[in-house]
This record gives structure tokens, sequence and C-alpha cells, in this order.
């Protein structure tokens, strides 16, 4: 098992409670299969916990408590996805990933762990007009102009898209408002979590999605 650095356990303990050891299995399930899967690269395994698995984690305080609903686009090596599902097991959460081979890992982890999780084998605008969700996460999938295209029609109104970002997401956000607006987002918003708790701390762009917003969408380009 992948331990969990001393300096991280109080931040891991508050944000996992008694789901700590399903957040440990997972996170090893990670170190050992990630790299020769092509999840995660071999120098991210003695950084996973703080710079993956909590920086995830930290998502969670984001989340509207009244959400019951959740999509992960992307989801990839089930980051931000898995672990907040793990965090948040009031949560229906969907995976929504493009490749097989990692729809695959998914479901095994899905099975291994036994969270519930619902993988969806698509890409987001497959699902256009026919799913939504309370709240939509992605990390490190594209830029906020490009991701929202993506994103937002999959949040249901009065929903939020919470997206994880770095040192440009306030640029980001500023070169998006156009986007946002056409899709029914407001209020974009930036967030850190975990300052104080980690090095580096949980930067997520908030965008809430309008009651009764159009329904005219924007097509990706």
């Amino acid at each position: 098992m992948l331990p969990l650095p001393d300096a991280l356990r109080p931040p891991a303990e508050r944000l996992f409670a008694d789901r700590l050891e399903l957040a440990e299995r997972f996170t090893t399930l990670l170190a050992e299969q990630g790299p020769e899967r092509g999840l995660i690269g071999p120098r991210e395994v003695e950084r996973l916990w703080e710079r993956h698995v909590l920086n995830c984690a930290l998502m969670v305080e984001a989340i509207d408590p009244a959400a019951r609903t959740l999509a992960d686009v992307g989801s990839g090596a089930g980051l931000p996805g898995v672990v907040l599902a793990i965090a948040r097991p009031d949560l229906e959460v969907t995976l929504i990933e493009t490749m097989q081979r990692r729809a695959t890992w998914l479901e095994e982890v899905d099975a291994e762990l036994g969270l519930g999780l619902e993988v969806v084998r698509a890409r987001a605008e497959e699902l256009h007009g026919r799913r939504t969700f309370d709240a939509v996460t992605a990390r490190a999938v594209a830029a906020l102009d490009k991701l929202a295209r993506w994103t937002l029609p999959l949040v249901a109104e009065d929903g939020q898209l919470l997206a994880l970002k770095g040192g440009s997401a306030a640029d980001e956000v500023d070169k998006a408002g156009t986007v946002l607006t056409k899709l029914g987002g407001s209020d974009p918003r930036i967030e850190r979590y975990g300052v104080g708790e980690v090095e580096v701390p949980t930067t997520v762009v908030l965008v809430r999605r309008r009651a009764q917003a159009t329904r005219k969408g924007v097509t990706r380009g």
C-alpha cells in the first residue's frame, strides 16, 4: 500500500473521514497499475497523495451539499471522479471517458472498491440533450472556453460546473466569458481550497448554470 505521508494525514482524515481506507486502496491501485497502463507518469507515483488524490478531494468543498448527481468529464485515471465518489458517498457519480482502456480501468476500480459508479464511454457532446447532472467536474481536460462547450450543456439548471485549474485560471475565465454567457453560465468565480493544509492548494473555477437558461448550444469548434 502506498503510505499516506504523516503531514497529509490531517487533511486526508478530514476529507475522507471513515472512508479513508477506500482512498488508500484507490491510491495504491493507481500507484501499482497507473504507470504501466498509461494513466499516470512514473514520476507521479511518489506525489500521488498531495498532487493528485488530495488535490482532487479538496474539490468536494466546492460541491453544493444539496447536489445528488455528479458527472466527471474526461475521468481518465479517476481524477477527480473516483476520489469525489469516495469523499461524497451520497452522490451518484458518472464517469465519462472516451478511451476504452481508461473506461476499463474505471470499471475495474469500481468493482474492486464497490463504489457503485456509472462508467460511460462517450464524448461529452454525445450526451448533450440526453443527460444532465447537479454538478459536472473536469480536471486538466481543456481551456475553459473549450471545456464549457463540452460540459455546460450537461449541467442541470441551477447546477454547477467545477473545473480544476492552475495558475491560468483568471486568464481562462476572462477569455471564456462570452461562451459561458451563451451557454447559460453565470457568476464564474475562482476559489482556492486547502490553503495552509497542502503545499499547492486546489484552484477551482465554479460556474453556475442559470435556471431557465437558453437552450441554444455552442457547437464544438
